[in-house]
């Protein structure tokens, strides 16, 4: 049964909402000032956008975080789904939890830890930084968030589906591939998306791994920022957020589409 929420509840949700978001429509609402600062607002114009877009260092900036986040979100779901189904196989409740404890470590260490403890290892193996260092560096921090995604899909499997196929005369990577890979599709689909995100709004790791010619948005972000303040940020950012959206929605969609198959034809 659905629970309706009390009018004191709604109040304070609305409040949760207003202090989560007014600070980012206070953004976008300055990025078409065109008084240049976020103070009074002037007049309506897109200078800042055309700006924006006609800078193509910072075009390629955002092409380099696209390419990044997008190979080692790819990256970092195959890796973590294979974790994933190796810590699920394993027997002993002892090493399962150990294995558990060790991934998350990682998800919960201090970025600022995570991305100063990659810089020295870079730099003890005579490894240059730029593209590379920095694609390896997301797809270590992606793949605990993924194998934490995919693990409770897992678990709902029912032991009898695997038995059934086996005995129908499935291998071993038939088993895998038509059993448990689109039974456990939608953790799948989530940790890519939340490998995504995170790759894409990551700055602390990032700051750490970036060498001179590379760069990721939420460096440039910070680098414009210290600079002084300019309406090129809020137009930046204002863009960030809305492919931001625009992932959520897709995803929300494809999440969806998943389970209306996952159920199809179940009464």
């Amino acid at each position: 049964m659905d629970q309706k929420l009390s009018p004191v509840s709604k109040f304070f949700l609305i409040v949760i909402f207003v202090i989560l978001y007014a600070p980012i429509f206070f953004l976008v609402f300055y990025s078409f000032n065109s008084g240049g600062t976020m103070y009074d607002f002037e007049g309506f114009t897109l200078e800042w956008y055309q700006e924006l877009f006609s800078d193509t260092r910072l075009l390629i900036i955002v092409l380099n975080t696209l390419v990044v986040a997008l190979l080692s979100a790819l990256i970092a779901t195959i890796i973590g789904v294979i974790g994933a189904i190796g810590i699920h196989s394993v027997k002993k409740r002892s090493r399962k939890n150990a294995i558990l404890s060790l991934n998350n470590v990682l998800i919960v260490s201090p970025d600022v830890i995570m991305g100063a403890s990659f810089l020295i290892l870079f730099t003890i193996a005579g490894y240059q930084l730029g593209f590379y260092s920095v694609l390896l560096s997301h797809i270590a921090f992606s793949v605990p968030i993924v194998v934490l995604m995919v693990l409770p899909k897992l678990y709902e499997m029912s032991p009898t589906l695997v038995d059934a196929a086996k005995d129908l005369g499935a291998n071993s990577w038939e088993v895998v591939t038509k059993v448990i890979l689109p039974f456990i599709s939608p953790g799948i689909m989530a940790g890519f998306f939340m490998a995504l995100t995170y790759s894409l709004d990551d700055f602390a790791v990032t700051f750490f791994v970036t060498g001179n010619g590379f760069s990721t948005l939420s460096v440039e972000i910070y680098s414009l920022a210290r600079r002084g303040v300019s309406l090129n940020i809020n137009a930046l950012s204002t863009l960030l957020f809305l492919f931001t959206i625009v992932l959520v929605v897709v995803y929300y969609f494809i999440n969806q589409r998943l389970k209306t198959n996952g159920t199809g034809g179940r009464k």
